[in-house]
């Protein structure tokens, strides 16, 4: 009787798998670093008013103008909310997230997954034809020697 397993006993031998272990493990390290160096950077700046106290919002969330596109609040997401903070009495900006924009990236989001969805029910049905092919062809050999 033939095994269900379908891993090649090439990829379970001890060197394989210890080096697919150093990989992941040097990929994991690269991308936690990354997040790790892109925190302390931010840290050196020195901190925004409305992270550090109580805000109003006085201008909503709105589209960047081809001005402000410059602004760091702007580069971040592309829309931008002017706030008060109330204790400094200080005006900034704050980048925020549209509606609109939100909306849209949520049907992108469900077109990508209603398409790939497709793409792999089309993938299984080519597929099982194919096995059941194949175990047709394996029982017509076997009714073929008797």
């Amino acid at each position: 009787m033939e095994s269900d397993c379908r891993i090649p006993v090439a990829c379970c031998r001890p060197r394989i798998l210890a080096l697919h272990a150093l990989f992941w493990g040097l990929v994991s390290l690269r991308v936690f670093g990354a997040a790790l160096l892109s925190e302390e950077k931010t840290s050196a700046v020195a901190a925004p008013c409305w992270l550090l106290e109580e805000f109003v919002v006085t201008v909503e969330c709105s589209q960047c103008s081809s001005f402000q596109t410059s602004w760091l609040a702007c580069i971040q997401t592309g829309y931008v909310e002017k706030v008060n903070c109330t204790k400094t009495s200080k005006e900034e900006y704050k980048s925020c997230r549209s509606t609109v924009m939100e909306e849209h990236l949520f049907w992108k989001f469900e077109a990508a997954m209603l398409a790939l969805t497709a793409f792999f029910a089309v993938i299984v049905v080519i597929r099982q034809r194919w096995l059941d092919r194949l175990a047709s062809e394996k029982v017509r050999r076997q009714i073929e020697s008797i």
